[in-house]
């Protein structure tokens, strides 16, 4: 059974600022986390980190235009400044101070998508927004002029790990900010908790059975006449009050969970609380206990920025529940929405790049694909399998012919990627400029050595001929590739199909009685953007596709407590 009927959870793709004014009404969403990416000594890109530690040559940009004081800058500027109230007289006041720089850029551009935010947040909703200290203090002067200063909660303080780059002077930083603002004072909030520490568990004893208790005290620093009682021959001091009624301290006494002094009476600080009774420290707006990925972790997917789930876990949980609509414009690799869809709530992610969006449709298939008990299915006459997906919709790519050619004119990188993503493909991270030959790669398995073969793609918007097929053939001879795909916005030419039809076929190893010529696939497969469009793919052999780093199993409502490392 679906959660949420009626409501399908929604993956756009575009920019965060249009897709929010078009498509989120006012006041739907519970909870807004985002995490906009700032560096100031780089543009404002998504990037993707080699192994080696060399970052990609095939960046895929974001707002670049709106990094560096520009055109754009100045008329979004224009517009903030002239509507009149606390937003427009900060911005004045911040030109003044910056000046036309980088920062300002970087802030005017935030500005409307934070009063975008609050807009669309319900009257009990929360926003969160991870920033990096450089910024943090002129974002938080944002939001108070959107948000009121009253409705600023805290200064959440992340910890997310030890020193690794020390600088020449100065301390070295291991924290990050997130400014945590409520739309009014009638907010939603569950309190969370954190194991006792090693001081904390110090303060419980055992008592005569044996079981670990504190005493606490049983007044309040507020002198209320109605609680100043006399109770068993005790009575708190003149500034001090009892902190429960009388019925409630009978109820304690009776259950032996008040000390006694000698002489038989309530002692006042001599509450019990028993430590199997407690759910932990409160949590603090100092969180040292969530550490960052290891670059080694089963649940690093390679994204720069990705944050751990246990972050946006803490988040989610504490400012909303289930069913309701969390929203994440940045939503870069999916953290916020998978963890979003773990602990049952509705989501909208928002990102400017395909990437992204490629990455998150991959995050989602491998982590929420459940198998149900088998059920009965009528019309096949016996029982099967049920298999229950994360249900979303992406919006924002094309969908037909002419949406792919606006796209390929628009953002040629962004057209390949959605392509690429498409055939559940990763982009190349090669370097561009004298043309490789591979815009995207597919890994899979086929036989039982446990060894992936490759797949190469290549993707063309323009003109195209024989030549070019005969060079996807020289480049899969030299990269080793099992199969090639050619992906063209234009119909192939015969000589095209001739030349792809005369590579023959790829066949793999025989694999548990299945006649090898079975399962072969043509080796240079040519599909053309309307194909894809129709629902063709790539032909390969039964299959594992492993192109993205799986993620983590996650098991949902009536799935198994424990997760599985696919």
């Amino acid at each position: 059974m679906k959660r949420n009927e009626g409501w399908k959870n929604k993956l756009y793709f575009g920019d965060n600022l249009t897709i929010l004014r078009k498509h989120v009404a006012d006041g739907t969403a519970d909870l807004v986390y985002l995490d906009p990416p700032f560096d100031s000594k780089a543009t404002y890109n998504v990037l993707f980190g080699e192994k080696n530690g060399s970052q990609s040559q095939a960046q895929i940009t974001a707002f670049e235009d709106t990094w560096h004081w520009g055109a754009e800058s100045e008329a979004t500027y224009s517009d903030v400044v002239t509507k009149p109230g606390r937003l427009s007289d900060l911005f004045d006041m911040l030109r003044g101070f910056l000046g036309t720089n980088d920062m300002m850029a970087y802030l005017v551009m935030m500005a409307p998508r934070l009063v975008e935010l609050h807009r669309s947040l319900k009257s009990t909703g929360s926003l969160y927004l991870h920033c990096d200290p450089t910024a943090s203090h002129y974002l938080k002067l944002i939001l108070d002029a959107i948000f009121g200063v009253e409705n600023f909660r805290n200064e959440i303080v992340w910890q997310r790990s030890g020193a690794h780059n020390f600088p020449t002077k100065g301390y070295v930083r291991t924290n990050e900010v997130i400014l945590y603002y409520t739309k009014s004072n009638n907010f939603q909030f569950n309190q969370l908790y954190t194991e006792y520490g090693a001081e904390q568990l110090s303060r419980f004893k055992p008592d005569e059975n044996g079981r670990l208790y504190k005493a606490e005290n049983l007044t309040f620093s507020t002198a209320n006449k109605a609680r100043q009682f006399e109770w068993r021959g005790t009575r708190p001091p003149a500034n001090r009050s009892w902190g429960a009624s009388l019925e409630q301290l009978e109820v304690w006494w009776a259950e032996g969970r008040i000390l006694k002094r000698r002489d038989g009476s309530p002692r006042l600080d001599g509450l019990k609380i028993y430590l199997e009774d407690t759910k932990g420290k409160p949590l603090t707006t100092n969180w040292t206990d969530i550490p960052r990925i290891g670059n080694t972790a089963a649940e690093r997917l390679g994204y720069p920025t990705q944050k751990p789930e246990a972050l946006l876990e803490r988040i989610i949980s504490a400012s909303s529940n289930e069913g309701d609509l969390v929203l994440d414009p940045f939503c870069g690799c999916g953290t916020t929405v998978a963890v979003a869809e773990r602990l049952k709530r509705k989501w909208v992610g928002i990102d400017i790049t395909y990437l992204a969006i490629a990455l998150v449709r991959s995050r989602l298939e491998s982590a929420f694909l459940e198998e149900t008990d088998q059920t009965f299915d009528p019309d096949k006459g016996k029982f099967v399998t049920v298999i229950h997906t994360a249900d979303y919709e992406v919006i924002g790519d094309p969908r037909d012919l002419s949406g792919a050619k606006a796209l390929s004119k628009q953002d040629r990188d962004a057209f390949e990627t959605w392509i690429v993503g498409k055939l559940g493909g990763r982009p190349s991270r090669e370097k561009k400029g004298a043309d490789s030959g591979i815009d995207g790669r597919l890994k899979f398995f086929d036989d039982a050595s446990g060894k992936s073969k490759t797949v190469i793609i290549q993707v063309k918007s323009g003109h195209v001929g024989q030549s070019q097929v005969r060079d996807l053939i020289e480049v899969m001879k030299r990269e080793k590739a099992s199969i090639g795909v050619f992906v063209t916005l234009a119909p192939p030419t015969k000589p095209m199909i001739l030349e792809a039809v005369a590579e023959g076929h790829y066949a793999p190893p025989d694999i548990g009685g299945h006649p090898t010529l079975e399962r072969k696939v043509p080796r240079l497969q040519i599909l053309t953007v309307k194909d894809l469009l129709d629902g063709a793919t790539i032909r390969l052999p039964p299959v594992v596709s492993t192109t993205f780093k799986k993620a983590q199993r996650k098991y949902r409502e009536n799935g198994p407590e424990q997760e599985e490392l696919l």
